[in-house]
């Protein structure tokens, strides 16, 4: 079995697995209070998916090797179309989200997916700012918009992210200069007295999903796992052996 990718919260919250070539993808549901017991074992391409079906890929590079890796040149654009052709004329919106305790991102989704998409990422409150007629005139404005505040969020951060409240002043401070159209709050249901340790394992008990961080009990200590840097392992049944790093309120 390979973990051959993963749902956020906000769109299913799994880890995707598949058995071989040509196989179905099952999907392992990150619910919370959910056992997970998998020892990580070779890490290879993750191959590519159609639909439900998987495409296996023995080249050693992962998560994706030169022929399985894609990038989506929508989030490279800023306002010049990098396609043959522009199409993506629907209405697009503009947003602002808030990690905390004060990292603060613009972005820009298609309007019918934006909270979709700020529950994807993990954001703890947003902002919609914008609504426009294309992705062109979006990606325009956040272009703009990014010369005062980032287009992206580390990892490191959002992990940062997970124990900590948002700077309520210092958003306010930020949403000042904008014609705010709506807003949102999202609550993940992690209630976390101190930062999980970041790792790499999926051995442990849920506590929970937000955006592609999953958050294990193990121990008595919590980890932060980017789902991401899980695609591409092989997956052997039985808890993990590995020795891992522990917080300092295991000990207490």
């Amino acid at each position: 079995m390979q973990i051959v990718g993963y749902e956020p919260s906000g769109t299913g919250s799994s880890l995707l697995l598949s058995d071989g070539d040509g196989g179905e993808v099952v999907r392992r549901r990150l619910d919370p209070g959910e056992a997970l017991s998998y020892a990580l074992g070779t890490r290879r391409c993750a191959g590519a998916l159609d639909g439900d079906v998987h495409h296996a890929c023995d080249r050693s590079a992962a998560p994706y090797c030169e022929y399985h890796a894609s990038t989506w040149v929508c989030a490279r654009c800023t306002g010049t179309c990098l396609k043959d052709e522009m199409d993506c004329y629907e209405d697009h919106a503009v947003y602002l989200a808030a990690f905390a305790p004060e990292t603060f991102k613009v972005g820009v989704t298609r309007a019918w997916r934006l909270e979709t998409r700020l529950r994807e990422q993990g954001a703890d409150r947003a902002a919609h700012v914008h609504t426009v007629s294309n992705g062109r005139i979006a990606r325009e404005i956040e272009a703009d918009v990014a010369t005062r505040l980032v287009d992206r969020v580390r990892t490191d951060a959002k992990v940062g992210a997970l124990a900590a409240d948002v700077d309520r002043d210092a958003w306010e401070s930020v949403l000042a200069e904008f014609d705010v159209i709506d807003r949102y709050a999202f609550d993940y249901g992690l209630d976390l007295d101190s930062r999980p340790v970041g790792e790499t394992l999926a051995t442990g008990t849920v506590v929970g999903v937000k955006g592609r961080l999953l958050v294990l009990e193990r121990g008595g200590t919590t980890y932060a796992v980017d789902m991401r840097d899980l695609v591409g392992y092989e997956l052997a049944a039985g808890s993990s052996s590995r020795r891992l790093q522990s917080s300092l309120t295991s000990f207490e």
